[in-house]
């Protein structure tokens, strides 16, 4: 699949609440709060689409690069979301796109894309993702293609 943005569309939303301490000298969201935003929406994500909680010593998703594009300010009284979509899956590694979007201006204020690879802690070695996982997300995934 296309790697081209316009042409994701997101079938997971996580609310997210922004806190006071997530706010800088600034009035805004401070850039590394941005991380964490999308650590829960990527949780939440294999959460709800694998139906299960991961068990890292057995198989798990570890993160092997994210990037972060910084779009526009997120302020206190925000109201914003993380979109996430996989859109594309290999052997062992797959690839996220992630959005936070600012209902409250109607416009992306940040894009991570991050890839992952499943990992065994007790293997201490990376290994195929497993096929109920994959099912799962393909399922989930409607327009993602192999």
């Amino acid at each position: 699949m296309s790697s081209n943005p316009k042409l994701h569309k997101f079938f997971h939303r996580t609310p997210i609440q922004i806190r006071f301490n997530d706010i800088d000298q600034l009035s805004h969201v401070t850039n590394s709060v941005y991380q964490q935003y999308f650590d829960l929406g990527r949780l939440k994500y294999f959460t709800e689409v694998l139906q299960e909680k991961m068990n890292w010593e057995v198989e798990g998703l570890v993160l092997a690069s994210i990037t972060i594009d910084y779009i526009i300010p997120i302020r206190m009284w925000d109201n914003i979301e993380v979109l996430s979509k996989i859109y594309e899956i290999g052997n062992k590694s797959l690839k996220m796109r992630q959005e936070i979007f600012n209902n409250t201006t109607g416009e992306v204020a940040a894009v991570s894309k991050a890839v992952m690879v499943c990992f065994s802690n007790a293997a201490g070695k990376s290994i195929p993702i497993p096929h109920r996982w994959r099912e799962l997300i393909l399922s989930f995934e409607k327009d993602l293609q192999l």
